[in-house]
């Protein structure tokens, strides 16, 4: 594991910031499986795997931006 990744992974086990995921079950550039690692890091993670590859936005612009909303509304009162 490249050491940048192992700073950020020590960076938010540090801070623990909220995290919403959102990500592509069949994205070929980052694929599924590196979604998973966060909720070992964080305690706060809501975490959606998409029926999409890397561009889903393209396929699911609504249910993502509803997600996104929700998350900060929740998260930043």
């Amino acid at each position: 594991m490249n050491s940048r990744y192992m700073k950020y992974k020590e960076k938010f086990r540090e801070h623990q910031p909220p995290m919403l995921i959102v990500w592509g079950a069949n994205d070929y550039i980052f694929p599924e499986p590196g979604a998973h690692p966060y909720e070992r890091d964080l305690n706060d993670v809501e975490k959606h795997i998409l029926d999409t590859g890397h561009f889903a936005l393209e396929d699911h612009l609504d249910f993502i931006a509803e997600k996104i909303s929700n998350f900060l509304n929740l998260r930043l009162q």
